[in-house]
């Protein structure tokens, strides 16, 4: 069996969406289960709706919601005829379960209530294409995620249950592969123990997907994005950017950790662990080959650049030019973790200490206000970390002639160059 997963934007519009079913018909009579996302910006105005709720604003909230409401019923509409009322009385459910909330006020943490609204994105999409889906001929049975993953409440961030979760697949989802061949599901959310919606973070669908190709012992887990296939590089910014046909599970972990948009490293783990091989292919034009990530070794990648902009580097001095040792450099470690930054670059010298990080301004403040108490501090913003994995001298001379380098680092297989001018 395969697990497949569709993103937003492969479900933002009615085209969208029969595309998907394009794209499920080449595999009809295969076991399937699909992890679908939150339609288009449903989650960013999910975001709203949380914010304008816990600030009080009630009417603002509900008014917001309404939008996402009708912009889901409109979508309902154009795409289902003889599913429709059945599947107006599903989201009615849903809505409902929200404005039930939204009347209410705030009395617990906002990570609570956001998992709690936004969760419902996920919810309201896959309802809507699996009854599209069946209508078109491509028979499938809806299940709500929620009763499957259980998670702890660590809101926003959840950690799975993979005991609890493994049975559920075990003695729910593979019952119902063998029924009906075909389930459509949620990604990025789960519940407590207590039935409490939770969400799991940041690339949450594309980690679903792995966790359920994980638990059933899956030929293959399928990510259907808006792309050719993996790139060497952003073809927003590099025109001549090459698809990279092959990739290991070590090379996507650290492309991702570099800032790349690829893969999470979550993601990657659970299928790493039992050789699950993930293939990241076109949602525009299926018959492309995509590209395939797996655990054999790999030789003779090309150059992989990444950019990232909006850099800031905080340049730290001892105050009195003792050595930096590990008693400076351990508390500088825990500012960091208190201020949940990543530093993306940081180098270590006799004095000195530089550090690379995205500008999150308010965090970036008051890294910088704490980190007086122990250094000399000096931050510059406005600059571009540039980061090149099987990096050659032709291609480095090319990308930082006529920049102001900042900083600089470097080993065999990666080089990384914070610069000023691009």
């Amino acid at each position: 069996m395969k697990v497949f997963k569709f993103g937003g934007a492969s479900v933002s519009s009615t085209e969208s969406i029969r595309q998907v079913a394009h794209i499920l018909k080449s595999y009809q009579g295969e076991e399937l289960l699909i992890v679908i996302s939150a339609m288009g910006k449903t989650t960013n105005a999910l975001e709203k709706v949380v914010e304008a709720f816990y600030d009080n604003k009630k009417e603002a909230a509900l008014q917001l919601f309404e939008a996402i409401k009708q912009s889901h019923l409109t979508t309902a509409k154009y795409l289902l005829v003889k599913n429709f009322n059945e599947t107006l009385e599903q989201l009615t459910n849903f809505f409902t379960e929200v404005e039930w909330l939204l009347h209410d006020k705030p009395v617990q943490g906002f990570d609570y209530y956001y998992d709690q609204v936004v969760c419902i994105g996920e919810l309201l999409s896959t309802v809507i294409v699996s009854a599209y889906l069946n209508e078109a001929g491509f028979a499938n049975h809806w299940v709500d995620v929620r009763d499957i993953i259980r998670t702890d409440d660590n809101f926003r961030d959840a950690n799975i249950d993979w005991h609890y979760s493994g049975e559920k697949v075990e003695n729910v989802v593979l019952p119902l592969l063998k029924e009906h061949k075909v389930i459509v599901t949620q990604g990025f959310i789960g519940s407590t123990d207590e039935n409490e919606s939770t969400t799991l973070g940041r690339e949450g669908s594309d980690y679903t997907a792995a966790v359920f190709a994980n638990l059933l012992n899956a030929e293959g887990q399928y990510i259907w994005k808006d792309v050719e296939g993996v790139m060497n590089a952003d073809p927003k910014l590099f025109p001549d950017a090459q698809l990279l046909s092959e990739l290991n599970y070590d090379e996507v972990i650290e492309m991702a950790y570099y800032g790349a948009q690829v893969i999470h490293p979550k993601t990657i783990k659970p299928l790493q662990n039992k050789g699950i091989p993930l293939y990241v292919k076109c949602f525009l034009n299926k018959d492309l080959p995509g590209t395939v990530i797996h655990k054999k070794s790999l030789k003779g990648l090309p150059p992989i650049v990444v950019l990232k902009q909006n850099q800031v580097l905080i340049q730290l001095h001892s105050k009195d030019f003792s050595f930096v040792g590990e008693k400076p450099v351990a508390d500088l470690y825990q500012l960091l973790a208190d201020s949940k930054i990543k530093p993306n670059l940081m180098q270590t010298g006799a004095v000195t200490i530089q550090i690379c990080l995205d500008n999150q301004t308010e965090k970036i403040e008051k890294l910088a206000l704490a980190a007086a108490g122990i250094f000399e501090v000096q931050v510059e913003k406005g600059l571009t970390l540039l980061t090149i994995r099987h990096y050659n001298d032709v291609m480095l001379q090319k990308m930082i002639t006529g920049k102001t380098i900042e900083l600089m680092q470097q080993t065999p297989e990666t080089v990384q160059v914070v610069l000023k001018g691009i």
